[in-house]
């Protein structure tokens, strides 16, 4: 089959809907909080992909001051990491995980630690050792903070970073830190990613003696 290759010196890695099926858990709880507000839960489930829960409560109510959404958020955490039922690894990702153990990269999430720990491990996936979690950042995606942070700590410019993401929001997050993105499933076709897989079996990672990463990326 085809295939198309990005060349990179660093990774960075978005959770949900990327490396971690959440999507039962994340509409289950979004669903209850939804009808409490009085939304539409279909309408809600359209914007909550990718963002912190106050930033999505934001768009979603936004007469509402927001120290009642950083309440409803701390809510919505507890919730979420209490629930894995049915989360589970997106095809290829426990095989990608191991290809890139040795490799720089960054997990760069909306979730917080304890909720990013708890999906992590009901899939079944190493925790990468450096994390930017929501408690690293004051702005969420679409803003480019947690990306620019996951580079700089890893010591690298934003153009030698990848990144991984399946939504809108990570992906305007990642084109405005000035990093190339390769999209993850379903979502993520619609906005232009460099490039575009429906799993992380489409990948094959490269490691070259100078510290290069290529990506060979299998096109369907």
């Amino acid at each position: 089959m085809p295939a198309t290759a990005l060349t990179a010196q660093a990774l960075l890695l978005d959770m949900d809907g990327t490396l971690v099926n959440s999507d039962a858990v994340v509409e289950r709880c979004w669903r209850r909080w939804a009808l409490r507000n009085g939304l539409d839960p279909e309408e809600a489930l359209k914007v909550v992909h990718g963002r912190q829960g106050y930033a999505t409560m934001a768009v979603l109510l936004p007469e509402r001051p927001m120290e009642q959404n950083h309440v409803d958020n701390k809510v919505m955490l507890a919730e979420e990491t209490a629930d894995t039922d049915g989360v589970v690894p997106i095809g290829g990702a426990p095989a990608f995980m191991d290809a890139i153990a040795a490799l720089p990269h960054a997990l760069v999430t909306s979730a917080d630690l304890a909720l990013a720990t708890a999906r992590m491990g009901a899939a079944g996936l190493r925790m990468p050792d450096l994390r930017v979690t929501a408690e690293s950042v004051g702005a969420s995606k679409p803003d480019p903070e947690g990306f620019l942070k996951g580079a700089a700590a890893l010591g690298f410019a934003p153009a030698d970073c990848v990144v991984f993401e399946d939504s809108e929001a990570g992906i305007a997050a990642g084109r405005a830190a000035g990093m190339r993105v390769v999209g993850v499933g379903p979502r993520a076709g619609a906005h232009a990613p460099d490039a575009h897989v429906a799993d992380l079996t489409q990948l094959r990672v490269e490691a070259a003696a100078d510290g290069a990463i290529t990506l060979h990326i299998e096109t369907r």
